[in-house]
């Protein structure tokens, strides 16, 4: 009996033992740094683009409103048709105006009649005054009643040609080549002057409008390229869905004062639209090139957000990683710009952010762009 409980004395000892040595053994493992990849900050030499709320326009739209009042007759063309400069689009009924012509002639026929008669009276009294039978008197206003009824001719042939306008005013046509905006009204409705009928736009180009600020502006008439051209370059416009216009355009100078209420400048980018895809009032980015030179960046699997700040992981000193909050600029690719918060000499921890905290210790795997960028693609 003795025998077996000194045996089982010692299997005891033995099983705790290991079962130290073995959580000891975890401890120590669980207590190691964890590797990981750590790069420097990068640099780049590219350029960005500043990007600003674009206000499409064509470079032609008006409204097509009526000259007169009336019934609206007949509607020649359909809603969003192609039409053509000078094409009749709508008839407004012109009884009334044909009426209103024909009184014009009238009245100046008349005119001319007695101003014929007059004009004859004038050549009577002149002879009559050669033969000193009247007085140069009567020939004097035999030559004012002439003028009169000349000038009764010159008015009745003003409103000849008014009522000839506006018969004229009748048929509607297009100010130029362009496609027909909706129409408000139908055949039959009852027109007051100025009623609105259709719009028409030009769409062959369109002009797209956007505000800088005044910093901006004073960047940009700093640039020596200003002084040469007056700030004419190329840039992009993004569309509502995100994607790019195939074709570039140009941007000048709209105006040539600041809004009072925002402090902003207006420009104008002139683009092609041979396809027709952009309209009249829609929305979308403009895209300006900006000469940038050298950047710093870091890439997007370093940085992680915090109630709108922008983080990495910086390597200190005893390989302890610090939390470091910096200010993003534009993206460009995968990378973050860095507008401030991070110098050049920087390590930052390349990806696994999650998994980490703030004074954590790691083993640093130093990694070069080339490395990061293969990574980044996995």
């Amino acid at each position: 009996m003795k025998v077996n409980a000194l045996a089982y004395c010692a299997s005891f000892i033995a099983l705790a033992f290991a079962s130290c040595t073995s959580k000891n053994e975890n401890a120590s493992t669980s207590n190691a740094p964890r590797s990981v990849p750590v790069v420097h900050v990068s640099a780049l030499d590219t350029i960005i683009y500043n990007e600003y709320v674009a206000d499409i326009q064509a470079v032609k739209n008006v409204e097509v409103r009526s000259r007169l009042s009336g019934f609206l007759e007949k509607i020649y063309v359909e809603e969003g048709s192609q039409v053509k400069a000078g094409q009749v689009l709508f008839k407004i009924n012109d009884e009334e105006y044909k009426a209103d012509l024909s009184k014009a002639e009238a009245v100046l026929n008349n005119a001319i009649a007695d101003a014929k008669t007059v004009e004859l009276e004038q050549q009577r009294t002149r002879t009559l005054v050669k033969n000193n039978i009247v007085s140069r008197t009567d020939l004097e206003l035999a030559g004012a009643k002439l003028k009169a009824a000349q000038s009764r001719v010159a008015e009745a042939r003003s409103v000849l040609q008014f009522a000839k306008s506006r018969l004229g005013y009748t048929l509607v046509r297009a100010p130029f080549s362009g496609r027909i905006d909706r129409i408000p009204l139908k055949a039959g409705s009852l027109l007051e002057e100025g009623a609105l009928l259709t719009s028409v736009s030009d769409l062959s180009a369109v002009n797209v409008y956007f505000s800088i600020s005044e910093k901006e502006y004073l960047g940009i008439a700093a640039d020596s390229g200003y002084a040469r051209n007056g700030f004419k370059k190329d840039v992009k416009l993004s569309l509502a869905n995100g994607q790019v216009y195939p074709y570039p355009g140009e941007a000048t100078f709209a105006e040539s004062e600041f809004a009072s209420q925002t402090g902003t400048i207006s420009l104008k980018a002139r683009f092609p639209n041979p396809k027709g895809l952009l309209k009249h009032g829609a929305s979308g980015k403009i895209s300006v090139p900006v000469e940038t030179g050298e950047i710093l960046v870091v890439h997007q699997k370093s940085v992680f957000e915090i109630q709108d700040r922008t983080y990495v992981y910086v390597l200190s000193s005893g390989n302890k990683v610090k939390m470091t909050p910096f200010l993003a600029g534009q993206r460009v690719g995968h990378y973050y710009t860095v507008t401030s918060g991070l110098t050049k000499d920087d390590k930052v921890v390349f990806e696994g952010t999650q998994s980490l905290r703030d004074g954590v210790q790691i083993e640093p795997k130093a990694m070069d762009a080339d490395q990061a960028g293969r990574l980044a693609k996995n």
